[in-house]
């Protein structure tokens, strides 16, 4: 008998204000954290957005990252266990297929986001299963050495990107920021990206451009 798909735990925040136009965020924690921390950001998101926050599958504290929940184990720099990020991502994978049932709304489209190791995630999704969402928000992650992007330029990636980062990020260094983002841009991936005089968490200004980006606006 066929078993059925782990499902990941989650916190909605419903959207304040239903327009003909649904939107769902899907954003995700980063290394150490769990489900209702992105939950923060609800008030800096369209109030006809709906935000999702699952909780990463992995206990964070085996691997030295506290008490709350991982997306994948980091090894050094641009490299991970990929065996546990491709768990994750497969995982994604049922997830976002259920979100229907699981919230009560059909989106109109997918925006898929988070920091940190979520950021990384969640792009890794976005360049691995092509057209899967309408955009990908990376806050302050990387891109692994181990997720494949045609750097000839002949094939780009069709999910527009936007990457913000700090510039004093002493958990995710600038330096390996640009390193995937140079490789993105080999790519030829639509990429927008935005550096603010922070650390490793995010700022208001950071969102409102991510939103833009979504929206097709500029800020």
């Amino acid at each position: 008998m066929k078993t059925a798909p782990r499902m990941l735990e989650l916190d909605v925040s419903p959207a304040l204000r239903t327009t003909q136009s649904t939107t769902v965020a899907v954003l995700l924690h980063g290394r150490g954290s769990d489900k209702q921390d992105l939950q923060g950001l609800r008030p800096q998101l369209p109030e006809d957005w709906t935000l999702v926050t699952p909780r990463a599958p992995f206990p964070g504290e085996p691997w030295g990252y506290g008490k709350g929940y991982a997306w994948y184990r980091y090894i050094e720099e641009d490299r991970l266990d990929a065996d546990t990020l491709l768990e994750s991502l497969s995982l994604l994978d049922d997830f976002l297929a259920a979100l229907p049932r699981t919230i009560g709304v059909t989106p109109e489209r997918i925006v898929l986001g988070g920091f940190s190791q979520g950021g990384t995630t969640s792009l890794s999704y976005a360049l691995t299963r092509p057209g899967s969402v309408a955009a990908v928000l990376n806050f302050s992650g990387f891109l692994p050495a181990s997720i494949a992007v045609d750097e000839s330029g002949a094939n780009p990636p069709s999910t527009p990107i936007f990457w913000g980062h700090g510039l004093g990020d002493p958990a995710i260094p600038i330096g390996l920021a640009e390193r995937g983002r140079n490789r993105l841009r080999r790519a030829r991936a639509e990429l927008l990206t935005r550096d603010f005089s922070i650390g490793h968490w995010i700022v208001p200004e950071e969102v409102e451009a991510a939103v833009a980006m979504v929206s097709g606006t500029t800020a």
